[in-house]
């Protein structure tokens, strides 16, 4: 089986943290659309005849995209791939693109789930990220989607930003409030190329401590599991039966096709991204870099990709792709983490409770071959 993904990495506004390849010339939109369907054409048969069970429209802001737009896109991919196992096909969202009129044409669509942007419930939070929306327009959208008929929705939200940290609880409360089927929350991140970075090297913003981005952690995975969701991944919380198809089809090492200026694909051996800008895409120049994996970048992936969510580690998983031998390096190299706690051993899965995963990147490093 096999995912299939859209980048859309246009923008009207560019967001002060964001680190993804995106551009503000939406203006480029339609010629990237026209080329997209002609990358499809080029590409389809690095997934072969595998089945998808996933599309997704990430960005970037996906929602730019006009609904016939979207849904010629997925009418190609009907073409070319088996389909006919897709749950799931997943359209990003700016909360204020989500008018009347846009929801009305997307019900249209074979767009089943919406994935919004909504960052926070406080419009001083969101003018700070140079969001286009406020807070209200946030929960208008997912009343107004409500309202046609969709029921799988969920919200993005982050948290960890110095100076507006008492506005957490009440965009925690808005958040369980609405009901979305699933949340992602992410800790602000502070990277070299954004605008957040250049503020912090000209002293205009510091970032967190790491005691207040536990205690903000913990918050949030108390919250939201004691209203009924599933910390199920790191970053991601869903209600039951609700976790994210594609984004979990990724942690669990299954080829995607990318398609779109940076979009990335992976075929289980080989990683491969468009280095073409937004630009030259639309032109037809569309060039490509890619990675072999060796075995050790598999075996290193599998820890990483499983010791984020709350199946952990098989061990028998390992043993048959990797060897014995591997098995028996990650169960010494565990055994201390088990000791502390960090690490939960039951038969032969090891896994980090869901309330510890703030510290899985040492965990993880301690487990790579």
């Amino acid at each position: 089986m096999a995912t299939l993904y859209f980048h859309i990495p246009f923008c009207r506004k560019i967001c002060t943290y964001c680190d993804f390849y995106k551009v503000g010339a939406v203006a480029l939109l339609p010629r990237a659309v026209e080329m997209m369907h002609r990358e499809l054409d080029a590409r389809c048969a690095e997934i072969g005849d595998k089945p998808l069970t996933s599309i997704y429209f990430g960005g970037g802001t996906p929602s730019l995209l006009s609904p016939q737009d979207i849904e010629g896109l997925i009418s190609h991919a009907h073409e070319l791939f088996d389909c006919s196992g897709v749950e799931e096909i997943t359209l990003e969202a700016n909360p204020d693109d989500l008018t009347p009129e846009y929801v009305a044409e997307l019900m249209t669509t074979s767009i089943n789930r919406l994935s919004l942007g909504v960052q926070s419930f406080d419009d001083r939070v969101l003018e700070f990220m140079n969001r286009r929306h406020t807070a209200e327009e946030a929960e208008r959208a997912v009343q107004r989607l409500r309202e046609a008929g969709y029921d799988n929705l969920s919200i993005d939200i982050i948290f960890g930003i110095r100076g507006f940290e008492d506005t957490l609880p009440e965009t925690l409360r808005r958040a369980v409030a609405l009901g979305v089927e699933h949340i992602s929350a992410y800790h602000l991140t502070v990277e070299p190329a954004t605008k957040l970075g250049v503020m912090v090297r000209q002293g205009e913003y510091t970032p967190i401590a790491d005691e207040e981005s536990e205690a903000e952690y913990l918050a949030l995975h108390r919250i939201f599991t004691e209203a009924g969701y599933e910390h199920y991944e790191v970053s991601n919380y869903a209600l039951p039966g609700r976790r994210a198809k594609h984004n979990s089809a990724y942690w669990t090492g299954v080829e995607y096709l990318g398609i779109g200026p940076g979009a990335h694909s992976f075929t289980g051996e080989e990683r491969r991204w468009c280095v073409s800008t937004a630009k030259q895409y639309s032109e037809g120049d569309m060039r490509y870099e890619g990675e072999q994996l060796t075995a050790t970048d598999r075996i290193n992936e599998y820890v990483m990709t499983s010791l984020r969510r709350v199946e952990g580690i098989d061990l028998d998983f390992v043993e048959c792709s990797f060897g014995a031998r591997e098995r028996r390096r990650i169960e010494r190299s565990a055994q201390p983490w088990i000791e502390s706690g960090a690490l939960r051993r039951e038969g032969v899965r090891l896994a980090i409770p869901a309330e510890s995963f703030l510290i899985s990147d040492a965990v993880i490093e301690a487990l790579f071959a």
